[in-house]
């Protein structure tokens, strides 16, 4: 029997439709299985140590996750596109810098060294795409070698010193430690990364901006046959990303009240075991903010309950190590299955 057209375009639909239905139950299943290995690894702390699950612990963990967490936000994008990003680490330490010195040594007002420090990282990102996009370096490459000129930079422009911020009256109290809600235990620097969680989800599934970045990742090469500019979308993804890098940089100035021109390096390499983990591919083309976000709270809950149970700090980098490793591994046995 002759399949006609419209049967031939039905059983392409319905083969469409149902591999994508396919992958949806799969990045469902991976961010379940992220969520309960956090929920195994604060059950397994809470017994181990009472302090654990204090409140004020509990606010802790939460507090620490907003670096990271804003970080692999960005490099979410990133990584969908098949890329990787390596300078968010030092080009967060950068834009804390640049923060502290527009609002101290420029004497800008608090909210416009602020948006300074976040404009700063996206400037990070656009360098970083132009190299990756219009010069074709490859990603590891370019963010390598603005990872070094990031924490160069953050030297020269501090001159090796602190900047502290003390003198900024609300800096810290509204990005950082201050509380907004009565009652709650919560800081403010919490509540900014679940807005930004937010702000990026709605971008990476409701936008134009997503659905490219999805599709570079997925087939860079199709996506330029169906008109799409792939060398403009990926320069905007990596501003965009950079973004979160600059948002980072300004919690981290806050939390501080200080910049700190030597910090920042292997803070990506936890960003990125935070994105694997929840379930996005170095392969490019899935991923999630949700999978992101439960992957970054339990690289927190790691390091939290290590101290709590007073592991030594080189025995927590191994564990650290050993975590990135395993959701590399995973990754890799993800997309063996994914190709069978």
């Amino acid at each position: 029997m002759t399949l006609t057209k419209e049967d031939a375009q039905s059983a392409t639909v319905a083969s469409y439709k149902k591999s994508e239905l396919n992958t949806r139950i799969r990045a469902s299943f991976q961010q379940l299985l992220a969520f309960a290995s956090l929920l195994a690894l604060v059950l397994f702390f809470s017994v181990a140590s009472s302090n654990f699950y204090q409140a004020a612990n509990l606010s802790n963990i939460l507090l620490s996750t907003v670096v990271t967490g804003l970080l692999a936000l960005g490099t979410t994008f990133v990584i969908i596109t098949g890329g990787i990003d390596l300078s968010i680490g030092t080009g967060m330490t950068l834009c804390s810098v640049m923060t502290a010195y527009f609002m101290t040594q420029l004497g800008l007002p608090m909210i416009v060294g602020v948006l300074g420090g976040v404009l700063f990282g996206a400037l990070i990102g656009c360098t970083n795409g132009f190299f990756v996009a219009v010069l074709k370096i490859p990603s590891f490459i370019a963010t390598l070698a603005m990872m070094m000129v990031a924490a160069g930079l953050a030297l020269v422009i501090s001159g090796t010193k602190p900047i502290y911020t003390n003198e900024v009256e609300g800096f810290q109290s509204i990005f950082a430690l201050g509380k907004s809600i009565p009652g709650l235990v919560i800081p403010n620097a919490v509540f900014i990364l679940f807005a930004a969680a937010i702000v990026a989800g709605v971008v990476l599934s409701k936008t134009v901006l997503g659905r490219y970045t999805y599709s570079i990742g997925s087939n860079e090469q199709a996506t330029a046959l169906s008109g799409v500019n792939v060398t403009k979308w990926t320069v905007m993804i990596y501003t965009f990303a950079g973004a979160f890098t600059g948002l980072a940089g300004v919690i981290a100035a806050a939390r501080l009240n200080s910049a700190q021109p030597a910090g920042g390096m292997g803070l990506e390499l936890q960003a990125i075991a935070a994105v694997v983990i929840g379930g996005t591919s170095l392969a490019g083309g899935k991923g999630s903010i949700i999978g992101t976000v439960i992957g970054a709270l339990i690289m927190s809950v790691l390091t939290n309950g290590l101290s709590i149970m007073s592991i030594p700090q080189e025995w927590q980098q191994v564990a650290v190590g050993v975590v990135i490793l395993l959701a590399v591994y995973l990754d890799m046995v993800r997309r063996k299955k994914t190709v069978k």
